[in-house]
């Protein structure tokens, strides 16, 4: 069958492609911005692409055109399709109905945390043995690729609460049917298409009326939108975790120490690269998970102290004259405050300089602005990207005075955390998009000084 997806370059729909190609399926795309690491991934996979959303391209006369949720009314090849009536899906409908069913289904819902902890969870059932499909929003580095098709009977997804496409509003988790979910937060988040985290709590509701009374939710005791989720209906089997009377779990991040318990009883320990209590609660959440599938909590700490994490997640892009630059996708004003902890729990008193664009849709309609002074307060130095925000950035990061530069201008800003860097700093660039390059730009001009 030819598929053809429209907005394969996102991770999610770039994920469905590899998936169908691996399946045996002949897959063609289209996106109108690429930039890796997706469009590297699809390019080693063969898989063709065409630049924007031309009506045109109705003439490849593919089976089957999977529409990615980035796609709406009006786009010039959504259009095309409809007038003529061509068969069409959503991606996570496509997922369901030709991968997911008969499989032992793991799925990681939150809003934050879920690339990562999906990523401990495929990599621990990899290391016994299992062989598990998945799908990532993101590159975990031990499998070097965001999806994976497999014939196993097991399949981990990261299950997102944002909307399926434009002609299904239910969140993409409800049609994942998971045996195993891990709740792993919720706040407010996605304020283009959710009023309140009432209008969230609702879905996640939905999704966990899906889960059979044979499965298991792993859920944050700490949550108490979680927990408000659960009391309005919950016919599985619960295990919280992040409570100090059950599983918690501790460490440091110097020294890169992970210590998980029940109660007060030590069940393991472990060093591993990864830093942060947001760390730390996910991956106890994915041992957890993978203890249901079968995975003894031992075998799943020895998994993780071979975990390299994923791409974009406190990623070093190099270190040029004793200045180090990260990429991190954090974006929501709880994602950097952790991803800005985990840091600084590694480098100590050493200069952290807070490079950041308010990319995603809840920050461009400047709904969580007030709350990014505080989340940047472990930053010794701040630098915004403020282009194509509809609120004023300068005004937004006032609270931490002079701290903050913001500018609109791209190369000014390179060459403003240039000229403020020294020997020995850290620069953590946090964008869930491309950034326009800057991770390179900036490892050339310090390199260039």
């Amino acid at each position: 069958m030819h598929i053809h997806i429209l907005g394969i370059c996102g991770t999610f729909m770039g994920g469905i492609a590899l998936i169908a190609r691996a399946a045996g399926h002949r897959v063609t795309g289209c996106d109108a911005n690429v930039y890796p690491p997706m469009s590297t991934q699809l390019a080693a996979e063969g898989i063709d692409l065409v630049e924007d959303f031309g009506a045109d391209q109705v003439a490849l006369n593919a089976d089957l055109w999977v529409i990615g949720n980035a796609v709406s009314r009006g786009n010039p090849l959504l259009e095309a399709i409809l007038a003529r009536g061509l068969p069409y899906v959503s991606g996570p409908q496509w997922l369901a109905e030709n991968i997911l069913q008969k499989k032992w289904v793991l799925a990681v819902a939150g809003t934050h945390g879920k690339t990562t902890t999906a990523a401990m969870l495929a990599w621990i059932l990899e290391d016994a043995g299992l062989q598990p499909g998945f799908l990532i929003g993101g590159v975990p580095q031990n499998f070097k690729k965001s999806a994976n098709f497999s014939e196993s009977s097991f399949f981990v997804v990261e299950a997102d609460e944002y909307d399926t496409a434009f002609c299904d509003k239910r969140s993409k988790f409800v049609h994942y049917h998971p045996r195993t979910a891990i709740l792993n937060n919720l706040e407010f988040d996605h304020a283009d298409i959710f009023v309140d985290l009432a209008a969230i709590e609702t879905q996640f509701h939905h999704f966990v009326r899906t889960i059979p009374g044979n499965g298991l939710v792993v859920t944050n005791a700490a949550e108490a939108a979680l927990e408000s989720v659960l009391t309005r209906g919950c016919w599985t089997p619960v295990e919280r975790f992040n409570e100090m009377s059950g599983w918690h779990a501790t460490g440091d991040d110097a020294s890169g120490r992970l210590v998980i318990w029940q109660g007060a009883r030590e069940m393991g320990a472990i060093s591993w690269l990864l830093s942060g209590e947001h760390n730390r609660n996910n991956a106890l959440a994915a041992l957890l998970a993978a203890r249901h599938a079968g995975v003894p909590l031992a075998h799943g700490l020895a998994a993780l102290t071979r975990f390299e994490s994923v791409r974009r997640r406190l990623e070093v892009r190099g270190t040029v004259n004793g200045v180090t630059v990260y990429d991190d996708f954090a974006h929501h004003p709880t994602a950097i405050a952790t991803t800005l902890a985990g840091l600084r729990g590694k480098v100590g008193a050493s200069r952290i300089l807070a490079v950041l664009e308010p990319r995603s849709n809840t920050m461009k309609l400047g709904a969580m602005k007030d709350a990014l002074p505080g989340s940047l307060a472990a930053a010794d130095g701040v630098f915004c990207y403020s282009a194509n925000l509809g609120w004023d950035a300068a005004a937004a990061l006032a609270p931490i005075g002079g701290k903050a530069v913001v500018t609109d201008d791209l190369t000014d800003l390179v060459a403003r955390i240039v000229t403020a860097a020294a020997p020995g700093d850290h620069v953590l660039v946090m964008s869930n998009g491309g950034f326009g390059g800057i991770h390179g730009k900036l490892l050339a001009a310090l390199a260039a000084r």
